[in-house]
């Protein structure tokens, strides 16, 4: 018997946008146990749709 994916068998998975909703969730919870800021604050950051600053290259040392 082949085993179908968690994706395809799992009701709570096959809503893109409830599945992110509760992704979004979770590790804002995890994150807040983790660091002590508040989940509302973390589900903010996750949910902001700006693109992140590109990462500066420096030449030779970074001293």
């Amino acid at each position: 018997m082949k085993n179908k994916p968690l994706i395809d068998t799992n009701p709570h998975l096959k809503i893109p946008a409830k599945y992110r909703k509760s992704l979004i969730a979770n590790v804002a919870s995890s994150t807040a146990i983790e660091t002590g800021a508040s989940i509302e604050s973390i589900a903010r950051i996750l949910t902001e749709t700006s693109k992140p600053l590109p990462v500066k290259k420096t030449n030779g040392s970074a001293r």
